[in-house]
């Protein structure tokens, strides 16, 4: 098993950063693929970003690409979302994710584990 915690969040103005991070327990955190999901108020949780074991792959929501960037470190058994040119339509709790899966999946159903979720709001 994996616990995650994430950490990060706050209230921004549209055109700001945050940097998302996302802390692994257990010594096994390269075996797993890493996710960010956000779910916005009133909507259901969406796939973000996701990156493979290794951190030689990553895969992007549409309408964050070139915005957000995921990475890891497998050292330190953390995932990172830096997220850049925020807008107000990214305001949601964001949630960091964990699964055993060869292949990162962008369905939120399809992860293993997942952290207590992290608020961003974003205003115009």
């Amino acid at each position: 098993q994996v616990q995650l915690v994430e950490s990060g969040g706050g209230l921004v103005q549209a055109g700001d950063s945050l940097r998302l991070s996302c802390a692994a327990s257990g010594r096994t955190f390269n075996n797993y693929v890493m996710g960010w999901f956000r779910q916005p108020p009133g909507k259901e949780r969406e796939f973000v970003a996701a990156i493979t074991r290794s951190g030689d792959k990553t895969g992007y929501l549409d309408s964050v690409k070139g915005r957000f960037t995921i990475s890891r470190d497998n050292a330190k058994n953390t995932v990172v979302l830096q997220m850049n040119s925020l807008k107000p339509e990214d305001t949601a709790i964001y949630y960091c994710a964990a699964d055993t899966a060869a292949v990162p999946d962008r369905m939120a159903a399809l992860w293993d584990y997942w952290g207590q979720g992290t608020q961003v709001t974003v205003s115009s």
